[in-house]
């Protein structure tokens, strides 16, 4: 029998911070607010470091994906670490949809199925050409260029023909060891910004708009970036609850990225299904939604 119905899976650095500010507090609202939710639900909740090497796996029915920000960055740790923890308890979202998100390859399973994405030239691990010579193949004047395993704009550059060759070196490196992706830039991220709608169950929640803050292109917080409350579209729902249609099978919570691209349509910029901030600062009610449907398995 497990003891623990839940544990709520963050990373070290925001189990007991001894220092704090706005964004560790961010981290450690968002959290409680699953953790009240999930209890008043009447489950017993513990909250974990993913790398906690003192707890047994095994006792806990569920491990829940939230606030584990720094799997990207030890990815080779983290991977070994879902491998092991998988055979021990069952993961929410499930592993089989933690390994099919966690590669930006998934994209084109999205194309597939009529989900409009962001256009995308994947460049596969150890391609010898230089990022010149691909920018020529491809014939786009302005470039974002990043891993396809990556987060919080890790290694995310924006090029055109006149910095492409300052690039050079960094991406020899990467190449060499992950595979890259490369888009066109979409203007009106910087215009506009972009759209992230929560669909918990399968159901829109909320909506947040992010912007990058003045002269950079990146709208995370790390770089500066701000989120606004967002209000969208009936259109704008559809394509979000349409995207997540489209997963390899229903995630228990989804971040649906979306911009809109340089002909003014709606694009996927990602599908985030692993670890996604989901802003329940900013509805309540959403870690009220995840809880019952987390509380349905049982």
């Amino acid at each position: 029998m497990k003891s623990i119905d839940v544990v709520i899976l963050t990373d070290n650095r925001y189990t007991n911070p001894v220092e704090r500010d706005a964004y560790i507090d961010n981290v450690m609202l968002e959290d409680q607010l699953v953790q009240n939710a999930l209890e008043k639900e009447g489950l017993v909740v513990k909250r974990l470091s993913w790398d906690d090497a003192n707890f047994d796996w095994n006792t806990t029915k569920y491990a829940l994906f939230r606030t584990t920000w720094d799997y990207f960055d030890r990815f080779e740790e983290f991977s070994v670490w879902l491998a092991k923890v998988t055979e021990q308890t069952t993961l929410l979202n499930s592993a089989k949809m933690i390994y099919w998100n966690i590669d930006k390859h998934y994209l084109q399973d999205l194309v597939k199925k009529k989900v409009a994405i962001v256009p995308t030239y994947f460049i596969e691990k150890g391609d010898t050409r230089t990022l010149a010579e691909i920018h020529e193949e491809v014939s786009w004047q302005e470039t974002i260029v990043k891993p396809c395993v990556s987060g919080a704009a890790r290694h995310t550059y924006k090029l055109n023909s006149s910095n492409v060759h300052e690039h050079e070196t960094i991406y020899k490196e990467l190449i060499a060891n992950e595979a890259m992706m490369l888009q066109p830039f979409m203007h009106q991220i910087v215009s506009k910004g972009e759209i992230s709608l929560i669909v918990i169950n399968g159901k829109y929640t909320h909506g947040i708009l992010k912007k990058a803050k003045q002269g950079d292109f990146r709208v995370q917080d790390d770089f500066g970036g701000s989120v606004h409350q967002y209000t969208p579209s009936q259109t704008e729902i559809e394509f979000a609850e349409n995207a997540v249609k489209a997963c390899i099978e229903p995630p228990m919570y989804a971040r649906v990225d979306m911009i809109w691209d340089n002909e003014d349509e709606l694009a996927i910029s990602e599908l985030e299904l692993i670890e996604p901030e989901l802003w329940f600062r900013f509805n309540n009610d959403a870690a009220t939604q995840l809880a019952k449907g987390i509380r349905s398995l049982f």
